[in-house]
């Protein structure tokens, strides 16, 4: 080990990854995105409709791309119940803390860590007539490319899925993240956009549950381009290095 990671590096990580660090992080988040959300001129489509959707069905199953998850919380009105799946590693505790304080509540677990916990959790609060977010191309990618998980939820609890996606003319896109996350600045001009509900059959087979799939992704690429497009910025695309990649992952 190099003197640079034994006394830089190493104590460094192991400070990020303190409770207290962690705390203070998703608070900072936290601040920011609620002052960017206050200061942003916001044109909204089909967030009333979500809302009412949810009430109506007792819960739904919210998709969002992990590239942008930092503003949709705003959205969230505070009697809706919703949690959220977040993974247990570093930047997904940060991630909680800031829905926490958004009053959303968290479920432990990603398709990498804990998927089977996490699974029987989300079923869990679909039953209670809470709705669900899931996050389908986190923790680590291939961006915009989304598993199956949300289908079979949909199929075995008969809720809807919707997809959730947002853009601010004025931002920063991080191109070095896998993800191309959007860090928002505030005083601009902002879209927000919820796709039409997916209905999956409860006796939709293998094959039908890979087009039902297809399809959630489709739209919630669609309503993120056209997000990206009306603020004038260039769209953010799924992962061309993910053509390969077999589309039916869990």
């Amino acid at each position: 080990m190099s003197l640079y990671k034994k006394l830089v590096k190493k104590p460094l990580k192991k400070l990020g990854e303190a409770s207290a660090v962690m705390w203070l992080i998703s608070l900072v988040f936290y601040l920011y995105a609620k002052f960017v959300g206050l200061t942003t001129r916001w044109r909204t489509e089909r967030v009333e409709e979500f809302h009412q959707l949810a009430r109506e069905k007792g819960g739904v199953i919210l998709v969002i791309w992990h590239g942008r998850a930092l503003m949709l919380p705003f959205f969230k009105q505070r009697n809706l119940p919703l949690d959220a799946l977040v993974s247990l590693h570093r930047d997904g505790r940060m991630i909680a803390g800031l829905l926490k304080r958004f009053g959303i509540g968290i479920i432990g677990g990603s398709s990498n860590e804990n998927a089977k916990g996490g699974a029987l959790d989300l079923m869990r609060t679909l039953k209670k007539e809470t709705s669900i977010c899931i996050i389908p191309d986190g923790p680590r990618g291939p961006r915009m490319i989304m598993g199956r998980s949300p289908i079979y939820y949909a199929q075995k609890t008969g809720k809807p899925i919707v997809g959730g996606a947002y853009s601010i003319k004025s931002s920063k896109i991080i191109e070095k993240a896998w993800d191309k996350m959007m860090i928002p600045f505030p005083f601009s001009r902002g879209v927000c956009k919820i796709s039409e509900p997916l209905y999956v059959p409860a006796d939709a087979s293998e094959e039908e549950l890979e087009k039902y799939r297809q399809e959630m992704e489709n739209r919630l690429n669609q309503i993120s381009i056209e997000c990206d497009q009306e603020m004038g910025l260039s769209p953010i695309l799924p992962d061309k290095n993910a053509v390969n990649i077999k589309h039916h992952r869990k």
